[in-house]
């Protein structure tokens, strides 16, 4: 049978910013029959996120996060329908889903490594079981129950950078929810900051790259920022730390400006922001959401009571395509979408 995939093309270089010439899509063949244990599926839904620019680097600098080869298949998250199977929990119709799915239309899979997901969890918007009732939610949500600290009642004020990205934009309404009492986004055009206050109950939203973020800080969290949900690092978490109160809390989900430069992460803190948060004895530590699997179950099942009964609002930006996958990649990365970043293989 033949298939369309995706392979990496190039590498953009440790400090360089990814292209969707990176990317190549050729045809391949699969194989007609399946041995024990493993399950044909026709791919529905891919996940492009931040993190996978890692993996575009020949060392990805992490050691949980393996870096892609060139002239070899990519992968990440994905969703499709099982074909044909030849292991006992899985049935041709299901609906499968793996952190580890390859970017092509069809494959053959360890049913090891896939797990079932039912449609109505989600009132049938599959493409959510990568984001909002997926890791990008469970992110979200664990972060801020393991390192943000918040109790309900205590009046805490929540930041969130990076708040219209996938993360960022659940990350501010699950503060809400789980008892912060004022949540501010920051994000880059007023069409975003708009989103965020009108559909996605944050309180307020700065554009950085029209507004003096010191001084709108200043503005709208008087009583300083309690929580801040750190999904940019760079000049723009240096001015949210230097605003925060003593014995407060950064989750460090993700440092998106950093991703093109060769540092470790987290990355150190300038000298005089360190000097800060040692003062104010500010938290922060490395989240790594893959070390709480034991609570993934029942977090989902809040992530999905959250999206059904309208309190957890998910925004998606679909490509259609396996081909233009490279370009919604170098959108994602040039911080062009609102929400989770799907591409759409077959329908």
């Amino acid at each position: 049978m033949i298939i369309q995939r995706v392979v990496l093309s190039s590498r953009p270089g440790v400090n360089g910013e990814p292209v969707a010439g990176n990317f190549r899509t050729e045809e391949a063949t699969l194989p007609d029959k399946i041995a024990e244990g493993q399950v044909k599926v026709r791919t529905l839904y891919l996940s492009v996120d931040p993190y996978m620019r890692c993996r575009m680097n020949e060392n990805s600098g992490s050691e949980y996060l393996l870096s892609w080869k060139l002239s070899e298949v990519t992968d990440g998250g994905g969703i499709g329908s099982v074909e044909e199977s030849k292991d006992a929990r899985f049935a041709a119709g299901d609906f499968v889903t793996s952190f580890y799915w390859p970017w092509q239309t069809k494959a053959i899979l360890d049913g090891k490594q896939l797990e079932k997901i039912d449609p109505q969890l989600v009132d049938g918007h599959l493409s959510h079981f990568l984001g909002a009732a997926g890791l990008t939610g469970l992110t979200s949500l664990l972060g801020i129950r393991e390192k943000g600290h918040v109790s309900p009642g205590a009046n805490q004020t929540m930041v969130v950078s990076g708040a219209a990205g996938a993360c960022g934009s659940l990350a501010g309404q699950i503060g809400s929810l789980e008892g912060c009492s004022r949540v501010v986004g920051i994000c880059g055009t007023d069409e975003k900051c708009s989103i965020l206050v009108s559909e996605m109950g944050f309180d307020a939203a700065i554009n950085y790259k029209k507004e003096d973020v010191a001084q709108r800080l200043h503005e709208l969290c008087p009583a300083g920022v309690d929580v801040y949900f750190d999904n940019v690092g760079g000049d723009i978490s240096d001015t949210v730390i230097s605003q925060m109160n003593p014995n407060s809390h950064i989750i460090l989900c993700g440092q998106i400006s950093q991703y093109n430069k060769d540092v470790p992460y987290p990355p150190p803190l300038p000298p005089a922001i360190e000097e800060i948060r040692k003062v104010r004895n500010i938290t922060r530590e490395r989240f790594l959401v893959l070390n709480y699997v034991e609570k993934f179950a029942a977090s989902t099942m809040q992530l999905c009571q959250w999206i059904k009964e309208g309190k957890l609002k998910a925004k998606e930006t679909v490509v259609k395509g396996l081909e233009n996958i490279g370009a919604a990649f170098q959108s994602m990365m040039s911080g062009g979408n609102i929400g989770k970043q799907i591409v759409l293989v077959s329908e």
